[in-house]
């Protein structure tokens, strides 16, 4: 007789669906918590901080619009952030290539002192989870977190 449960779901088990889903969502609540409290002591919104962490997290210096695309914002939403940003010092704008037109991000290294002291107990947290774990598992670990960031790159919400 067929199972009528999902396949993706093997209830009980560290690999439930479920179960992750239950751990994804604690997690980012943690992390919105401490997000949050970094932007109240800042007079920053909880999107600014996202647009920083993207800033710091870019391979190359992100301009207004590849940081528009990523946060799925408007041009002006994009504009008040970075004004808001500038003005707090935690980042600067630049022309630096050929195309005066082309503006760069760029974050400010004495903000980026401020957000290491803050965030240092959620660095201390990671290393002790980490120490935790041998060096494969940590692996595997990593390859998961960096495929579900792909698979998320990709998913929108239903258009109403």
């Amino acid at each position: 007789m067929a199972s009528t449960e999902d396949p993706a779901r093997e209830s009980g088990t560290a690999t439930d669906l479920q179960a992750f889903a239950v751990q994804l969502r604690r997690m980012n609540g943690e992390l919105n918590r401490v997000v949050h409290a970094f932007a109240a002591g800042q007079d920053l919104h909880a999107t600014d901080v996202q647009a920083l962490s993207a800033i710091l997290d870019a391979d190359e210096p992100l301009t207004p619009g590849r940081l528009r695309a990523h946060l799925g914002l408007t041009s002006g939403a994009v504009t008040a952030c970075l004004d808001r940003l500038e003005r707090a010092g935690h980042i600067r704008r630049s022309r630096e290539s050929r195309d005066r037109r082309v503006v760069h991000l760029h974050y400010e290294d004495s903000a980026r002192s401020a957000a290491r002291a803050f965030f240092q107990p959620l660095a201390v947290a990671t290393e002790s989870a980490r120490t935790r774990f041998e060096a494969g598992e940590l692996e595997v670990v990593m390859r998961f977190l960096t495929a579900l960031n792909e698979e998320l790159t990709d998913v929108r919400p239903p258009s109403h």
